[in-house]
């Protein structure tokens, strides 16, 4: 996906102006006044106000945001996000979406309100058929993008939230959206969900592991600085187009080592993690992957464990 530059950043104000003078008649005189200083603050204090309609209009905001910074999606992906609940309320047609917005924007909508409306009724979403049977029905893969953003943003809010509503989001993302951000390659959301559950399901266990993470971050961080570097140097000879990541291992991974291996934090030595992210022709890709892999298996023992 094109990666987001700043220069993205003045057509999304502007797009949501347009769209702010669309969705405004949904609301009247000091309520419209109310609403956009609201919008205003909460986003600069990046804060969430629970107030109806005003809350509904900042969550579509900030999953807004994630579909474009996380995610890399575009203009048609944003409007789709902010009618969303205009529309799931009825208080807008499709046709006047296509009307106004073009037709694919009217695409992902019609997608999201399917999708809505079928996981409404839904029974469980503890079942691997339940994810095709979403995958199917969402027509477009941006209306699952716009879900999992949509959900990753409820998650990060639900910290105010009462425990039942905590836990109920919690298996959601268990079952169905972490799976979904996986499959799709959207790690860093996959494992801020499952962390997020965590936190949620089990906050002792999640405390401990996130203060033992505090305290040797600055060591961490300057260990695979450490690592990374030659192996830069190595590939960079190689001619290949690449990106190079280091990260932390998720909390959740963490504790799930711990429990498979039943050890202790301190007998942990494989914290972190490295990627390394080819920009290949596709039939390149598989030869390129095992040249990559032959360069850092040089540079050091593999361990199959």
């Amino acid at each position: 996906m094109t990666e987001i530059t700043f220069a993205d950043r003045p057509e999304f104000l502007r797009l949501y102006r347009r769209l702010y003078s669309f969705l405004r008649q949904a609301w009247e005189g000091e309520k419209v006044l109310q609403l956009k200083r609201m919008l205003q603050e909460s986003l600069s204090k990046a804060e969430v106000n629970r107030d109806e309609a005003l809350y509904d209009l900042l969550l579509e905001m900030r999953t807004a945001l994630i579909t474009l910074d996380e995610i890399g999606l575009k203009q048609p992906t944003v409007c789709a996000v902010l009618l969303f609940r205009p529309v799931v309320n009825n208080e807008y047609t499709l046709a006047e979406v296509k009307e106004c917005f073009g037709s694919e924007v009217e695409l992902i909508l019609r997608g999201l309100k399917k999708v809505s409306e079928f996981t409404d009724k839904r029974s469980t979403v503890e079942s691997e058929n339940y994810m095709r049977l979403l995958l199917s029905m969402a027509e477009d893969i941006r209306v699952v993008f716009i879900m999992i953003a949509r959900q990753l943003q409820l998650m990060r809010d639900a910290k105010g939230t009462e425990r039942s509503q905590q836990l109920d989001l919690s298996v959601e993302s268990t079952f169905l959206y972490a799976p979904l951000a996986h499959r799709l390659g959207l790690y860093t959301i996959k494992s801020e969900l499952e962390d997020l559950c965590l936190k949620y399901t089990d906050r002792d266990s999640y405390d401990f592991i996130a203060q033992k993470l505090n305290e040797t971050k600055r060591s961490r961080d300057q260990y695979i600085r450490e690592f990374i570097e030659p192996v830069k140097e190595r590939l960079d000879k190689t001619g290949l187009k690449y990106d190079i990541k280091g990260r932390t291992k998720s909390i959740h991974s963490i504790l799930n080592k711990l429990k498979k291996q039943k050890i202790d934090f301190e007998s942990i030595y494989d914290l972190f993690a490295i990627r390394v992210i080819l920009d290949a022709p596709a039939d390149q890709e598989k030869a390129q992957c095992w040249q990559v892999y032959s360069i850092i298996t040089d540079m050091y023992q593999p361990n199959p464990k």
